[in-house]
């Protein structure tokens, strides 16, 4: 409520104290299990919903810019950083950006999933973001953390005390997999106030989900948000 209230007041005054509303890092998968042609498809997904309609038009539905931060993770050391932060002022930043995206090349092929690690790098980026609103960390994949310490110990030994951490999970084609990386992800990924998850039906289906959600996320907050029950099963 504290952070609702200055975003409210930014909107009643011109001297905003704070330099953009949102800080936003995009996380993707580049773990083994991510085949090259898998691995197109998310990075050209992503690269695709950033210049839909919907999201241009979430993006520029408030004065206060968004800024975006993009990585990608695989094991305990594999993290390489896509897109440093940039502030999204104009349509031109998002074109650049999503080409920066879109022509980016994989670091990475052969490593594990090791999601507490990429959980902790996340958290560094914040320490260099620009001073927003709001935090948030999008984490997608396709499988659950197999390398390393879980994502509960890198909430508690990492600074996410105000960071949002939703989620996008990638479907394979077994249902019990399927139903229990969703869990997963609903218990053990999502992370803070109003925390979501997305599901993408294969990575086919990769740029409608991340649309859905970057709609979600980038769409000005209007009204306070209850915080969500974590690491505990839906009932």
């Amino acid at each position: 409520m504290v952070r609702l209230a200055a975003f409210l007041a930014t909107l009643a005054s011109p001297a905003a104290a704070a330099d953009c509303r949102l800080a936003l890092v995009l996380a993707l998968d580049v773990s083994s299990s991510v085949d090259p042609a898998e691995d197109a498809l998310q990075r050209g997904g992503l690269a695709t919903a950033l210049i839909s309609p919907q999201v241009e038009a979430a993006v520029f539905a408030s004065p206060l810019p968004i800024a975006v931060a993009v990585y990608e993770w695989s094991g305990r050391y594999n993290q390489d950083l896509i897109a440093d932060w940039r502030m999204l002022r104009s349509r031109g930043d998002l074109l650049d950006l999503a080409r920066t995206i879109g022509t980016s090349t994989r670091s990475e092929s052969e490593f594990p999933t090791a999601m507490g690690y990429a959980l902790g790098y996340g958290a560094g980026l914040f320490a260099t973001a620009p001073d927003c609103l709001f935090r948030t960390l999008d984490m997608a994949g396709d499988g659950e953390n197999n390398e390393g310490f879980p994502p509960e110990t890198a909430y508690r030994e990492f600074p996410f005390a105000d960071v949002v951490v939703n989620g996008l999970v990638v479907n394979g084609a077994d249902f019990e997999a399927e139903v229990t990386l969703i869990d997963y992800y609903r218990t053990q990924v999502l992370h803070g106030p109003g925390a979501f998850l997305e599901v993408a039906q294969g990575f086919d289906d990769y740029e409608r989900a991340m649309v859905r959600k970057l709609v979600r996320e980038m769409t000005p907050r209007a009204i306070g948000l209850a915080p969500i029950t974590q690491r505990k099963s839906p009932g």
